[in-house]
């Protein structure tokens, strides 16, 4: 799902790479003897395998990977994942229950640790909601009733079934997923760049 990134700092800037160098990719200077402010960082990998995710919302690129061909304006699909790693979406065939083709995806938890209740009816809860009639396939309209509309009317049935407000689609959006899909393109932008030059400078903050 990706590779892991290093962070380090040469040359008064910000470099990453896949790994370490022995010489600074700028100057050439050796790196061996790095003061403690230089030492390289790990940059985390924002995507998940989401077949391995329990309880979550999921988001990955319509057509293809994010680290092949998201350009930040693909559309994205979205999905529930069930506790056995299958992915309910909605599309114009209607539900599926895919167990494979989120492997690259963008995970956001639904649940919080200490929610035993719901973990255990999650399953039955999810699966009753997908065989109401409203997600049949003659309802799904792209704009207007489609895999978000699905995946975000069972998180406000959650929400409800905890006591707590339900969530528009903006307020949904803005406060989980533009923050993740963000992160997200950052490191599509340094990981494409450095597969094609091996690495990739910024200013220091």
């Amino acid at each position: 799902a990706g590779k892991p990134l290093i962070k380090f700092s040469h040359c008064e800037k910000s470099i990453y790479s896949f790994s370490a160098p022995q010489r600074c990719p700028l100057c050439r200077q050796d790196m061996g003897s790095r003061r403690l402010e230089e030492a390289p960082v790990s940059i985390a990998n924002p995507f998940t395998n989401g077949h391995q995710e329990k309880y979550c919302f999921l988001l990955r690129p319509t057509q293809g990977t994010f680290l092949r061909d998201y350009d930040g304006r693909s559309d994205l699909h979205v999905g529930i994942t069930n506790t056995n790693g299958a992915v309910y979406n909605y599309n114009m065939h209607g539900v599926q229950r895919d167990n494979s083709g989120w492997e690259q995806s963008i995970s956001i938890p639904l649940l919080q640790p200490n929610m035993y209740g719901l973990m255990d009816q999650w399953d039955k809860y999810l699966e009753d909601f997908s065989t109401s009639g409203s997600w049949l396939p003659h309802r799904y309209k792209e704009d207007s009733h489609n895999c978000y509309s699905y995946a975000l009317t069972f998180i406000n049935c959650v929400l409800t079934t905890e006591g707590k407000e339900q969530l528009d689609k903006s307020e949904f959006t803005e406060r989980y997923v533009v923050p993740r899909t963000r992160l997200a393109s950052k490191y599509i932008t340094v990981h494409r760049a450095i597969e094609e030059q091996g690495f990739y400078v910024t200013d220091l903050p």
